[in-house]
């Protein structure tokens, strides 16, 4: 009988369900039966939609948010120690619950947090269970507070960046650099011929991706509309943003080359039928990186958003500003004008990744046997 792993994701948009995906398809590779858990969702209705309104509320301020991540998470201590303790109250006992469901008493298995939310209850596990290992995986430029704890076996990171701010809270940690997970259908996308023909954007014409994550965090009816009249197809997705789906749609009234979505399952074809991705600093990079996309990164996620803005802009083919259509024009403009070389991204498959993430686990001393 295999091993279980158990996967801590957070419903907080939809990059760490998407990160939580992938790392479930490799700790099967590895010999685990995963199991992906919602750390909202067992913290209680109540506190999983008090975070949830909190955290957008936050977020929609960016100074507010700035001054939260910068003076709070990355450096202070008495906030994170109050929002872990908070957490772990409810969350702790939820995942004990969890963890007996799955696990016969004396069983081996492991806990993945990849939202840090799930770090600290992890590591409080893993001391009460002998046999229980814990690793953290997070694909941010920058680690904060929340997601180092005392006890984890170790840290799946995505840059030497990120490395260097876990030891800057636990210089004994145990790392491994990998590139980031991204989900299987990115590496098996369509090429661009057979995603505009299942589209019907002719060939040779000029075509851009535009998001903004699955909230829909930026007002991007201006800059589609304005890369359509510059004569760019321009594929908008508004993710859960009902709103803003509305407005784009408004918009087709006039621009026949915008086709807006909604949340939508289509994003590896969507990204393998343009020619650049424009959206916000997350996940959507890696994938966009991985189908060989360049980007236009929208600088509107404040706190870990803007450190991981300017790792991609660090990380080459990738350009920011704001939501501005005349500055989204120009630099899709500018960036396809230039012609530049995406960098080779280093796995070629979903496959190869999970081996490094079972050569990882090992370094940490972890197998299916634990």
């Amino acid at each position: 009988m295999r091993p279980v792993g158990l996967i801590l994701s957070g419903s907080i948009g939809k990059g760490h369900d998407s990160v939580a995906e992938a790392c479930a398809l490799a700790l099967k590779s590895t010999g685990f039966s995963p199991e992906v858990l919602d750390c909202m969702q067992l913290l209680g209705g109540a506190e999983s939609a008090m975070g949830t309104a909190v955290f957008r509320r936050l977020i929609s301020i960016p100074s507010v948010y700035d001054s939260f991540h910068f003076s709070h998470l990355r450096s202070g201590r008495t906030v994170p120690r109050l929002l872990g303790q908070a957490s772990d109250r409810r969350l702790v006992k939820a995942l004990r619950e969890q963890v007996q469901a799955h696990w016969s008493t004396g069983e081996e298995g492991i806990l993945i947090p990849v939202f840090p939310t799930g770090v600290s209850a992890a590591a409080c596990l893993k001391a009460a269970r002998p046999g229980v290992a814990a690793v953290v995986v997070c694909t941010d430029a920058c680690v904060h507070r929340l997601w180092v704890a005392h006890g984890i076996d170790g840290y799946i990171v995505c840059s030497q960046l990120a490395a260097a701010t876990v030891w800057s809270y636990d210089p004994s940690a145990a790392i491994a650099t990998l590139p980031p997970p991204v989900r299987s259908g990115f590496y098996s996308a369509p090429d661009q011929a057979q995603a505009r023909a299942a589209l019907g954007i002719p060939a040779g014409e000029p075509c851009a991706l535009i998001m903004a994550g699955s909230w829909g965090l930026a007002s991007l009816t201006d800059a589609a509309a304005g890369l359509a009249r510059a004569g760019y197809w321009v594929l908008a997705v508004a993710g859960m943003n009902n709103r803003l789906y509305d407005d784009l749609l408004s918009k087709t009234r006039e621009l026949s080359q915008l086709v807006p979505f909604a949340f939508s399952d289509r994003v590896p074809e969507l990204m393998a039928a343009a020619d650049v991705v424009v959206t916000s600093a997350g996940q959507t990079c890696n994938e966009a990186r991985v189908i060989g996309r360049p980007l236009i990164i929208l600088d509107v996620v404040p706190g870990h958003g803007r450190e991981n803005c300017l790792h991609e802009i660090e990380s080459g083919a990738a350009l920011t500003c704001l939501p501005e259509a005349g500055l989204v024009v120009g630099l899709v403009n500018r960036l396809l004008k230039e012609g530049v070389e995406v960098p080779r991204w280093p796995v070629g498959s979903a496959d190869e990744w999970n081996q490094l993430f079972g050569d990882a686990l090992q370094s940490f001393g972890i197998s299916a046997g634990c």
